[in-house]
């Protein structure tokens, strides 16, 4: 059984010699809460730089195929021919389709491998398991990004590379949901969650801006700039990312700090036993909770016993099956199939959506598109809020998910009007539409991951995570696919009406869980 230093990351050894050294600064410092919101910040920056080098290919889609008789001519290129500024193979008529191919192989090859991924981070260090995703995730984006260099045109190298990338990117949304539960207790997790989880919206936000520099002039860029950063998070990640507080028992500090914890809770009868010693030994989170002692005996465990590598019990990680047992997690995750097919959509078409109804140029649209996040930052906050407010998850997503059938039909509708029109328009959508979203992939999913019906075996939380994130994905895959169909077939106002319909059909999915939930009000 390796040491917990083995689990503590170097930068963060590194660290705890120079502050051992220091004994003022350790004075100074609470480390424990230096530790927890290191895991927030840390996390936070990872799934940022997961979904801006998801968001280049909506960008850059728009140059990729263009009216070239509208494009200003760059010397000394000649341009006696009309494709001149289109980039083979998507030169095709059936650009469209051509697209909704590349969007559907990353999110096919997601949401599969994503349920397989959630069981393997219940079993192997997930600080590694990120780390190797984030570098390879960089590495396929940047791939894509090296066709414009190397002149490449070959479909079958964009559809293997959005393959790949796709398979890397399962690695995020387990790991981190993972770590933040371990951190974060049940007290107002909706409203951290909720903020947390704009990590999402930030992340289209800067991979859009990122990929709008180049797009115009060497969209290669637009694909190896995102690369590049979340490499180097996912460096970062390697170096200071504690997944677990008892990773990092070996600090002195906090070891006198877990002593002290530990015969104040003797001291008030409070002991577990442990299977394979002659002591007992206290829960992790009676001891580093730091509130008082009424609250550590309420704060009993989400994790692992701090001393696990001492009584060597572990318990057995819940399997596929089991945990799709657990009561709502197929509700959800059904609804998210929904959620994410809507919210996907938008993900990928809306810069060119913007393009094709108005007069903007590609940057402008792609610029204008980041508007739809800023509403899905509110829109998650918002969420967590009431989840927490009233202790409704259901309830509050189905509210969200029909107030955002007539804000996308306003959308459709009124968006040309004016620009102030299409920006308010977009922040209200973008906010009903991510909201749900975010709580079922966040709270609800960590929730769920520690269900009761687990009697305290924590081990079900990625898998948990994994199958309503990866159900969800399937939505997110099929909906930019049917988009493109619908829109070359029968145009942008048919793709609205499937979105609603998609909202109809995710609120359908809920009604049961809304009806328990009002029924525990009664």
């Amino acid at each position: 059984m390796s040491s917990p230093t083995n689990s503590v990351p170097y930068g963060v050894q590194i660290l705890q010699k120079i502050s051992d050294k220091c004994p003022r600064l350790t004075r100074i410092v609470d480390r424990e809460n230096l530790y927890k919101y290191s895991v927030l910040v840390l996390t936070f920056i990872t799934y940022a730089a997961y979904h801006a080098s998801r968001k280049p290919i909506s960008v850059v889609k728009i140059v990729l195929y263009q009216n070239c008789s509208e494009v200003t001519t760059p010397a000394p290129i000649n341009n006696t021919d009309p494709d001149w500024c289109n980039w083979a193979p998507f030169n095709a008529e059936n650009h469209s389709a051509l697209f909704g191919t590349l969007d559907s192989a990353f999110l096919f090859a997601y949401a599969i491998a994503m349920f397989f991924s959630g069981i393997i981070a219940e079993r192997v260090n997930i600080r590694i398991f990120l780390t190797i995703g984030m570098l390879l995730s960089g590495t396929a984006c940047s791939m894509f990004g090296l066709a414009h260099y190397y002149n490449i045109h070959s479909m079958w190298y964009f559809i293997g590379v959005q393959i790949f990338g796709g398979i890397c990117q399962t690695t995020g949304w387990p790991g981190v949901v993972t770590a933040m539960s371990n951190w974060f207790g049940k007290g107002n997790r909706g409203f951290i969650f909720g903020i947390w989880n704009s990590h999402t919206s930030i992340g289209n936000i800067i991979g859009t801006l990122l990929a709008s520099l180049y797009v115009e002039s060497n969209w290669g860029l637009s694909f190896i700039v995102p690369g590049i950063f979340i490499i180097t998070s996912g460096i970062l990640n390697y170096l200071f990312l504690v997944i677990h507080p008892s990773d990092i028992t070996s600090d002195s500090h906090l070891n006198e700090k877990v002593q002290n914890g530990r015969k104040a809770l003797e001291r008030n009868g409070i002991r577990r036993q442990s299977p394979h010693c002659d002591y007992n030994v206290p829960e992790e989170n009676e001891i580093l909770k730091g509130s008082s002692e009424e609250d550590e005996v309420k704060e009993k465990t989400e994790g692992s016993p701090i001393l696990s590598h001492l009584n060597g019990s572990p318990k057995k990680a819940v399997g596929f099956i089991g945990a799709i047992k657990i009561p709502g997690v197929i509700e959800f995750s059904m609804c998210l199939f929904f959620a994410k097919l809507v919210s996907y959509t938008f993900l990928y078409w809306l810069p060119n959506y913007i393009k094709y109804s108005s007069t903007y140029s590609p940057s402008q649209s792609a610029d204008l598109s980041t508007l739809f996040d800023v509403g899905g930052i509110f829109g998650g906050i918002a969420a967590g809020i009431f989840s927490d407010m009233f202790g409704k998850s259901a309830c509050t997503c189905a509210v969200m998910l029909f107030l955002a059938i007539p804000s996308l039909y306003a959308y459709n509708l009124l968006s040309s009007v004016s620009l102030f029109v299409n920006i308010a328009l977009l922040v209200v959508a973008g906010g009903l539409v991510n909201g749900p979203y975010a709580l079922i992939t966040t709270a609800v999913s960590a929730e769920l991951g520690t269900h009761s019906s687990l009697k305290g075996n924590s081990k079900a939380l990625s898998t948990v995570t994994s199958i309503i994130d990866g159900t969800g994905s399937i939505g997110a895959a099929v909906g930019p696919l049917l988009a493109a169909y619908i829109s070359n077939h029968f145009g942008w106002t048919s793709v609205f009406y499937m979105l609603m319909g998609s909202n109809v059909l995710a609120i359908l999915l809920l009604t049961r869980l809304v009806k328990r939930e009002l029924q525990n009000v009664g």
